[in-house]
């Protein structure tokens, strides 16, 4: 459940529906899913191979592994891709926080539909709401890792996971029901492959890992405290079968309702929060409890997705100062909090006060974005991928995944489809 809750996130809700929207719809889906089964499942298996067999955090892992080598350098690397990506996530996690506090004042539920669209774009640009948000997002994190893997994380996760796919099960049944969101369903079902672009081939690709948090040592982090008996084939199988659904029943929640509201289906990062409130508006000026109602669940699945995610991120730093810097946990924690909390802080600002400070023509939260999904996540995968196939013992993988029959099968994609594919994705970011 806590692989589960890392992979299923923001990733899924807020990301995945307005990539969908900007590469094209069903043809970016269809490579998303080929890539989690082809790519993205082999990383995942490599990260949980490492990570049981040493039981120890990244940087931990390849000085068990690979003493004396430069292979430690991967697992510093893997300490500072999550805990940037935490530091940008933090953001659209307050975002979550303002807006499940707006849903329990029922101020969607006015039947006002400009004014409630208009909010999202109000809110972003002012300073100090949304840095208080991505504060109180921060701290949840924070309080629930400070607690420890099994009372803390494993717990939230165990009670959090079921709970939030019901959530948005019910969401996507009523937005099928919206006027015009036909199109939608459309959207997301007929291919258009004119649309798909190389650079829509790579961000599906890079979304797929975005989603499953590979690259970045959270799988390898969570496998470390796998028991033995545990099968890490079926662990995969399941959470990348649980993320895909997942996927795709936020993006048959979110398409539909774009297209009932008359927005741009490739709106970005934004559209999930402009999206819905229209929803909610609409449903407002009928029967505005229900509207009150099921925008709180809304936002609530949103935040807990998001937290679910984030307390992976940060283990992962947490872990490696526990455990080879002899930090306490609680003093981790706080380090890693000031440190996140302040590139977070900028992020923020960057779409209000710091919106025309630019790095290579991107503001900071886009950059920061784009520099995880699209080349350190990427970077991290092919080197897991080469270090299970190439520099880790076979006989050490193979008694680590137990796939019996299988296991040529997975590791011919471990050792040579998989890094073929992420240098490809990698060279297409790098020059698109």
């Amino acid at each position: 459940m806590a692989m589960a809750g890392s992979a299923i996130g923001l990733g899924n809700i807020w990301r995945f529906p307005y990539m969908v929207g900007q590469g094209g719809g069903s043809a970016f889906i269809i490579v998303y899913l080929l890539s989690t089964l082809l790519i993205s499942l082999p990383i995942f298996l490599s990260e949980a191979a490492i990570g049981r067999k040493t039981h120890k955090s990244t940087f931990g892992a390849m000085q068990r592994l690979a003493p004396g080598t430069p292979w430690r350098w991967l697992g510093l690397l893997t300490v500072i891709s999550p805990l940037i990506i935490l530091s940008y996530y933090s953001v659209v996690g307050g975002w979550s926080v303002e807006f499940l506090l707006k849903s329990l004042t029922f101020s969607f539920s006015s039947g006002d539909e400009a004014q409630i669209m208009g909010f999202f774009g109000s809110f972003i640009s002012s300073p100090w709401g949304p840095l208080a948000c991505h504060t109180a997002f921060l701290g949840i994190c924070t309080l629930i890792v400070v607690a420890g893997v099994k009372k803390g994380i494993e717990k939230f996760s165990t009670w959090t996971m079921p709970v939030l796919f019901l959530l948005v099960v019910f969401l996507m049944v009523y937005a099928l029901t919206l006027p015009g969101s036909k199109a939608g369903v459309d959207y997301l079902l007929k291919p258009d492959f004119s649309k798909l672009t190389a650079s829509a081939v790579a961000s599906a690709m890079g979304q797929s890992f975005f989603s499953l948090s590979l690259g970045v040592g959270t799988i390898l982090t969570y496998a470390s405290y796998v028991h033995e008996k545990e099968n890490l084939l079926t662990t995969g199988l399941g959470t990348a079968g649980f993320d895909l659904l997942f996927a795709l029943i936020a993006g048959f929640a979110v398409m539909p309702a774009v297209f009932a509201a008359g927005i741009e289906p490739a709106a970005g990062p934004g559209l999930v929060f402009e999206t819905l409130p229209y929803i909610f508006a609409k449903m407002g000026a009928s029967t505005p409890w229900l509207s009150g109602v099921v925008s709180i669940l809304f936002f609530l699945t949103i935040l807990v997705a998001a937290v679910s995610s984030a307390i992976s991120m940060l283990e992962v730093g947490v872990a490696y100062l526990v455990e080879e810097k002899n930090f306490s946990r609680t003093k981790a924690v706080c380090v890693l909090f000031a440190g996140c909390w302040l590139l977070g802080a900028l992020c923020s600002l960057s779409f209000g006060p710091l919106a025309n400070v630019k790095i290579l023509g991107e503001t900071l939260f886009s950059f920061c974005d784009k520099l995880t999904s699209n080349f350190l996540m990427a970077f991290g995968g092919l080197l897991f991928t080469l270090f299970a196939g190439w520099r880790m013992k076979k006989a050490d993988v193979r008694g680590e995944l137990r796939a019996g029959k299988a296991f040529g099968l997975l590791y011919f994609l471990i050792r040579y489809i998989a890094p073929a594919a992420i240098i490809v994705i990698f060279l297409t970011n790098l020059f698109l």
